[in-house]
């Protein structure tokens, strides 16, 4: 099945090849396609970009249709291959928001300790940024799917024109102020934040992701034991004082960190990311993220500048 896939996306990546030779884009080439070809220039993994950009609830629905990537050596080498071109650093909830919040270009070098993969190492993030929000690819590829669905937020042109220009119907700009309140209320839902880098998008940063633990893509993933995403640098700490036994940070934690035992709620370090939502729903304050060098260095352009 994963071979299969590969094969699919390769013929997808054919057929758009053509049909820029043949005929162009919708007869012409659109300001925002000339960006970002120009920008990256023309290589299998622009045109996979496109692919990517151009269709993006297909393209996640279709990698949803996939059988796990542990079921047979194939999906495994193709899981292998997804986390080294496709993954995320997990946020805290005032880390997002410094990125958002942003007022003057930062460039981030050498970032192994932060993003240990092949790609996105030595970016630059322009502020104030451009924002999009975008109609979440894998809360619609769900049948039953958490509310709202206009969550993901793309960063930065010419992601954020490509989006506006080929999506008009899915996508609009914000605001610096409504991109903090989206995240903000998504904080409050108890949805972790992420951080998204993928090769065929320009070598970078691209989309602050507001994931819910029953619709993310990533999240199950990762549950799965593909490590696409990456720790904020923090662990969740639990206050056995402060601790009500409820059960709320064991239910609400996307990565199925926490569990009981005889002495009360305890974390698995493993499994934990540093996402924050067991802290956002604890409602006696028993739960706090500290920081762990062991989990890497947080994504803070604060620190970082």
């Amino acid at each position: 099945m994963w071979a299969a896939a590969f094969i699919v996306l390769a013929l997808l990546v054919t057929c758009a090849l053509l049909f820029f030779w043949l005929v162009g884009e919708r007869g012409r080439w659109l300001t925002s396609t000339r960006e970002f070809f120009r920008q990256s220039g023309f290589r299998f993994r622009t045109l996979h970009g496109y692919i990517y950009l151009r269709w993006t609830p297909r393209y996640v629905k279709a990698l949803f249709s996939l059988p796990p990537p542990a079921s047979s050596p194939q999906g495994r080498k193709a899981a292998g291959w997804l986390a080294d071109h496709y993954h995320a650093k997990v946020l805290r909830h005032d880390h997002a928001r410094a990125i958002v919040g942003l007022e003057r270009d930062i460039p981030l070098q050498d970032l192994e300790q932060i993003i240990p993969y092949p790609v996105a190492r030595n970016i630059v993030l322009n502020g104030p940024p451009d924002v999009v929000v975008y109609e979440c690819p894998c809360r619609h590829a769900r049948a039953a799917h958490c509310e709202p669905t206009q969550v993901c937020m793309l960063i930065g042109k010419p992601v954020t024109d490509f989006a506006l220009e080929h999506q008009p119907g899915l996508t609009r700009r914000l605001s610096q102020a409504e991109a903090l309140e989206l995240l903000q209320a998504e904080h409050e839902r108890g949805h972790l934040h992420s951080a998204w880098f993928k090769d065929a998008t320009l070598d970078r940063f691209y989309a602050i992701c507001n994931c819910c633990k029953c619709c993310c893509g990533g999240v199950s993933t990762m549950k799965q034991g593909v490590p696409i995403m990456t720790s904020s640098g923090y662990v969740a700490e639990i206050d056995r004082e402060l601790c009500a036994n409820c059960d709320d940070c064991i239910e609400a934690c996307p990565f199925d960190a926490l569990s009981k035992n005889g002495e009360g709620v305890v974390r698995d370090w493993e499994r934990c990311m540093g996402c924050g939502v067991c802290e956002v729903k604890c409602a006696t304050g028993a739960v706090s993220l500290v920081r762990d060098e062991r989990k890497g260095i947080p994504l803070d352009v604060r620190a970082l500048a």
